[in-house]
């Protein structure tokens, strides 16, 4: 994990996870030292992860206020309940279907839950943030926000990309990448974790991302891409084409038993 500051009072706390033919794909949280401090999302629910020393490293945890939970995917969650326990005060901003969502794992304590739904705001002390709902999103309880002291929008799995290197993905920037490659990563991301973008009216998914463009912010911070510096409008150009882009199609049984041959020596046998 590598942690490091972009603006002026945001941290980046950025893992990866590597996915065979298809990249880095980053995971980042972020800690955003407001007056009132927010932790947005809580990392990967791997074992070998210490989510809360790594907030610890950078925030005294008796003062986290928020824990701003985008949606409640794996990939999100993996230190929400240590953080809990370790920051006493520390509410989670979620939505109903979240919170619902993940009582399938374990409950959260309601008493410190704090429902927001996108269009409604939250008063952090020294700034506003602005919920949305990001155009591309993997799962009904997604929720970004716009931070209105820096013009920071933090997006949630919209905008994700998968890098060449897990050294990009972790201590990058989107702009390591070549135009084009940028491109062609975020469409590959779109078609992969948004599928249904392919069936429904793509004007109407087009209307969605007028909103980010009334924003028009300075960095965009997404939770699969390292971040993005004064590259809004090409980003936005490049997600508007993710109706039009060929659809993602997976590995098959054939690919994976080729895939493990060439992981154990002699192979496996073929299915029959």
């Amino acid at each position: 994990m590598d942690t490091h500051k972009v603006g002026s009072d945001t941290t980046v706390l950025a893992d990866s996870l590597e996915a065979p033919g298809i990249g880095h794909v980053p995971v980042n949280a972020y800690v955003l030292t407001a007056k009132e401090p927010v932790v947005v999302d809580t990392g990967l629910s791997l074992s070998d992860r210490d989510f809360v020393a790594a907030v610890g490293a950078v925030m005294d945890l008796a003062d986290l206020r928020w824990i701003w939970l985008t949606h409640p995917d794996r990939d999100h969650t993996g230190g929400i309940f240590d953080l809990l326990v370790a920051a006493p005060r520390a509410r989670v901003v979620t939505t109903f279907i979240g919170a619902g969502i993940m009582t399938t794992e374990r409950p959260l304590p309601m008493d410190r839950v704090y429902f927001l739904n996108p269009g409604q705001s939250l008063d952090v002390g020294d700034r506003t943030l602005r919920a949305f709902r990001p155009p591309l999103f993997d799962n009904p309880a997604t929720v970004g926000f716009y931070d209105e002291k820096t013009h920071i929008c933090f997006s949630s799995d919209c905008f994700g990309g998968p890098m060449p290197t897990m050294e990009m993905a972790e201590s990058g920037h989107a702009s390591d990448l070549k135009p084009e490659e940028l491109r062609q990563t975020q469409l590959l991301w779109a078609t992969l974790d948004s599928p249904w973008v392919h069936v429904v009216d793509a004007e109407k998914y087009r209307a969605t991302v007028q909103p980010l463009r009334e924003m028009n912010p300075d960095i965009v911070l997404s939770t699969h891409l390292p971040p993005a510096v004064r590259m809004t409008d090409r980003m936005l150009e490049t997600i508007t084409m993710a109706p039009d882009a060929d659809p993602f199609v997976g590995p098959d049984q054939a690919a994976l038993e080729q895939m493990l041959a060439s992981f154990e020596p002699g192979g496996i046998p073929a299915a029959t």
